[in-house]
């Protein structure tokens, strides 16, 4: 059981919206920073901005298509917000500010369901050569080393027997 901890803790990674190339701000392409990742559950993701230009709101998809702050699900102004992805599916983000969703400030997270596995997926299509390449920011645990921690856990356990 110990293994398995060690292990489901291990796929969580932490994501920088627009690194590394940028920021929540509006000079970010967050259509291919997103399409170029693999989110799974219990990632998450890390929103840096300035709270004075900017904020994020979660949205409906009907509200991010129309860029609509009318009624959000969530608002988070702190200029350092960390949202646990907590479920597949697909969750929707704005900026709130006058403007900015319609400037490109939005972004659509794809959760699929986690595994052992930090890797997120390659990108594809045409943009795929120009796309930066595909690193969570940070991991939990390098899974190379869990993989040993493992070996050293079960070696240890047998000779325990």
């Amino acid at each position: 059981m110990a293994a398995m901890a060690i292990l489901s803790t291990a796929s969580a990674a932490i994501y920088n919206v627009g690194e590394p190339g940028g920021a929540w701000d509006l000079s970010t392409n967050y259509g291919t920073w997103a399409s170029s990742r693999n989110f799974q559950t219990n990632d998450q993701i890390v929103f840096k901005y300035s709270p004075q230009a900017h904020d994020v709101l979660e949205v409906s998809k009907a509200d991010y298509d129309s860029c609509s702050t009318a009624s959000p699900v969530t608002i988070l102004n702190s200029g350092n917000d960390v949202v646990t992805l907590n479920a597949t599916g697909t969750r929707y983000f704005i900026c709130g500010f006058p403007g900015h969703c319609a400037g490109g400030m939005k972004v659509k997270i794809d959760v699929m369901p986690g595994s052992s596995s930090t890797s997120p997926a390659p990108a594809s299509g045409p943009s795929a050569t120009n796309a930066p390449p595909p690193t969570p920011v940070s991991t939990a645990t390098n899974v190379e080393a869990t993989g040993f921690g493992l070996a050293v856990l079960l070696a240890v356990v047998g000779l325990m027997a």
